[in-house]
């Protein structure tokens, strides 16, 4: 029993201290929707103010973390990508440890070039459908991207479980994921179990805005530990929300 107790708490230590999930900076598409209509998706740039909120959101993990090192996961879009080079100017060469791309953590792909009028129509016909289900013609479901990020989530399981991630051990390892607003809110799903209607109602990150996961006493990860109430109220989580990232913590 002393044994598996021992080998239970090594296992525990493991697990990265952090999960830090990142929204890209503003891009040019946030900035003028008719962008869509010329650029593919995963082509799209981050404007000048993207990239100040991207260095901005580098400092501000570079105060979390201190002198942790840090891996990064990065959605393969171009906007993600260029978010994650003015981040790591936060960091030096040997604070990062590792750098992945990863296709599963990109935007909902809502359709290939997007007409502007069109997308607007079916944006009014996914609030009378419901958003989690609602798949755009050509492109994805919220439910589709649960799928594909839920497959995202059990391979960095098994990285961090086999140590693909860190060779000494996870104590202090941060995990920081740069992906899209609706891939995050998708991501915290998948973590705290939420339902389709709870996310339905969050709100989505602002462009370069930061969700800071940390380990509890129980070996649970909570955003409470670097959150507060009102913070929770204006992300839209319900009070039970609210409750269960407490007990987390």
């Amino acid at each position: 029993m002393g044994n598996n107790n021992s080998n239970n708490r090594s296992k525990e230590r493991r697990w990265p201290k952090r999960i830090i999930l990142v929204r890209h900076g503003e891009s040019e598409g946030n900035e003028d929707k008719n962008v869509y209509t010329a650029v593919p998706d995963h082509k799209v740039q981050l404007t000048e103010k993207g990239k100040e909120e991207a260095k901005n959101a580098g400092e501000v993990i570079r105060s979390v973390v201190g002198n942790c090192k840090v891996y990064f996961y990065v959605s393969p879009f171009l906007r993600t990508r260029e978010t994650l080079k003015e981040i790591s100017e936060s960091f030096s060469s040997n604070e990062i440890i590792g750098v992945r791309e990863e296709c599963r953590l990109r935007e909902m792909d809502y359709a290939k070039f997007q007409n502007t009028e069109k997308m607007e129509e079916y944006k009014k016909e996914r609030e009378r459908y419901g958003k989690f289900f609602y798949r755009f013609p050509h492109g994805e479901s919220a439910a589709d991207v649960y799928d594909r990020v839920s497959g995202f989530m059990e391979s960095l399981w098994r990285d961090i479980e086999m140590e693909e991630i860190c060779e000494t051990g996870s104590d202090n390892l941060n995990i920081v994921i740069i992906s899209h607003g609706l891939t995050i809110r998708i991501i915290l799903m998948r973590l705290f179990k939420w339902t389709a209607e709870e996310v339905e109602s969050l709100i989505s990150p602002k462009n370069g805005e930061i969700r800071i996961l940390e380990l509890g006493h129980e070996g649970k990860y909570s955003l409470a530990l670097h959150h507060d109430d009102k913070t929770f109220e204006k992300w839209g989580l319900s009070p039970q929300m609210i409750l269960d990232q407490k007990q987390r913590a």
